[in-house]
């Protein structure tokens, strides 16, 4: 299969790029240098041919989209549904990899697919009008929600955590933000089942099972990384204050894999403990 993975040299797609060339694809990585996903001549040029298209690209700076909002739209939901519209065109698939903050962080349960957008930051409702906006365009598509996620191939919450680990005594880290710590080589590997399954245009979430905090997921890396995890100190959010509000609750559900016979990511603290040399070097 013929496949363009946009973000290519990201962390997430990097990972991507990777597990489908493995796989036996066609793949072509693009940076923003090589396709700017928010021009129409652009985009319509380079994908053509593509069989399936990866949208790792995207404005990820949380808080400065708190204060750029129309500079975040433009990434995270114009150059998607040009992407998507490209991809009807075309008759490609389009895979739109989307966020948690999509939701409002209040729930208790797991978030189901189908659950109401309610986003409460910037960063959220760009990535939200994204999801909408490749609806509108095509009807090939998978939108992939993920969250929390660590890799070998760009700066992440692990990589900090463990250097902090080595030059502090103690370190505070909040415990009242739930979330699931995901691989990104695992959502690539789960791209690629998805292809080799043919599975159903739809919405899926793409995190790995179970539930953490940043403090549990903290003592788990500094832990891996050869010191004492009683380091790490609990702390609220209150104490951390931010422009764009975190969810407190970013723990979504699988439901839909598991209806279509694809194997949700396993338990975060299994594919912490596959992924932490690769991730920590």
């Amino acid at each position: 299969m013929r496949i363009i993975v946009t973000g290519g040299t990201g962390m997430l797609g990097t990972d991507v790029c990777r597990v489908l060339t493995d796989a036996g694809h066609d793949v072509r990585g693009t940076s923003r240098d090589d396709l700017d996903i928010c021009d129409p001549t652009a985009v319509a040029v380079a994908l053509d041919g593509a069989e399936l298209v990866v949208n790792c690209a995207a404005w990820t700076a949380v808080d400065d989209a708190e204060t750029q909002e129309s500079a975040a739209f433009t990434v995270n939901a114009v150059g998607p549904q040009l992407l998507a519209r490209a991809c009807s065109a075309h008759g490609a698939r389009l895979v739109q990899i989307s966020t948690d903050y999509v939701f409002d962080g209040n729930a208790t349960e797991q978030y189901a697919e189908d659950a109401p957008l309610a986003p409460r930051s910037a960063y959220g409702r760009t990535k939200g009008a994204g999801e909408w906006a490749v609806r509108a365009e095509t009807d090939d598509y998978w939108i992939l929600r993920t969250a929390w996620l660590y890799g070998a191939h760009g700066p992440n919450f692990p990589r900090t955590m463990a250097r902090l680990a080595a030059e502090k005594d103690s370190l505070s880290v909040v415990s009242d933000q739930v979330g699931q710590p995901t691989w990104t080589a695992d959502v690539a590997d789960l791209i690629a089942r998805l292809v080799a399954a043919d599975a159903p245009a739809g919405t899926y979430h793409a995190t790995s099972r179970g539930k953490a905090s940043w403090f549990d997921f903290a003592r788990a890396v500094v832990g891996s990384a050869g010191h004492d995890p009683e380091k790490v100190k609990p702390t609220e959010s209150a104490s951390l204050v931010r422009p764009a509000p975190r969810p407190a609750w970013s723990v979504l559900g699988h439901d839909a894999l598991v209806a279509v016979g694809v194997d949700p990511i396993g338990p975060w603290q299994e594919r912490w403990d596959a992924a932490a040399a690769a991730v920590l070097g």
